[in-house]
């Protein structure tokens, strides 16, 4: 695992990374916990809000140049700016169904599937994750479990208040 491609890589680039990191830790902490809390609603405005700093960032980088600078993969950018915009209304109008639905896609598509893409060769997160030493890689796979362990098993079950 080396940071270099990364740090190397573009202001867009960079500001495309963080937020979607954030959005991912953030994102699976709102789906693990209790819903319709004070606390949920506002971490899930900041994070509706780094997912759509996510998908506007995406607009500025154009490694893979299939039409004018764009990808099919911008296609997922404007699915997640459409299914935020849904997730708000319906969040608006307490249509929790819908509101579950959006969140619930933009989560697992928009972070999931699209980070799925990134891991394929000659992208520069593959390059961060499989070259240099090799044991990194597996260090961070057993970090982010843990992690994820914690967010599970900390704190007041599931759909408590």
């Amino acid at each position: 695992m080396t940071l270099e491609p990364l740090l190397s890589a573009s202001p867009a680039i960079k500001i495309h990374v963080v937020a979607v990191l954030s959005s991912a830790l953030l994102g699976a902490y709102l789906l693990l916990r209790a819903k319709g809390t004070p606390v949920h609603r506002l971490l899930g405005k900041i994070w509706l809000a780094l997912m759509v700093v996510t998908a506007i960032s995406s607009f500025f980088i154009h490694e893979l140049n299939v039409f004018h600078g764009f990808s099919p993969i911008h296609l997922l950018s404007i699915f997640v700016l459409v299914a935020c915009a849904q997730a708000i209304l319906a969040a608006r109008r307490h249509d929790i169904d819908r509101h579950r639905r959006a969140v619930t896609g933009l989560y697992f598509g928009g972070i999931g599937i699209a980070g799925g893409f990134t891991l394929l060769p000659h992208r520069i997160m593959n390059e961060v994750i499989f070259t240099g030493r090799e044991t990194l890689p597996l260090l961070l796979l057993v970090a982010t479990a843990a992690l994820l362990g914690w967010f599970l098993f900390s704190g007041k079950p599931r759909g408590t208040s």
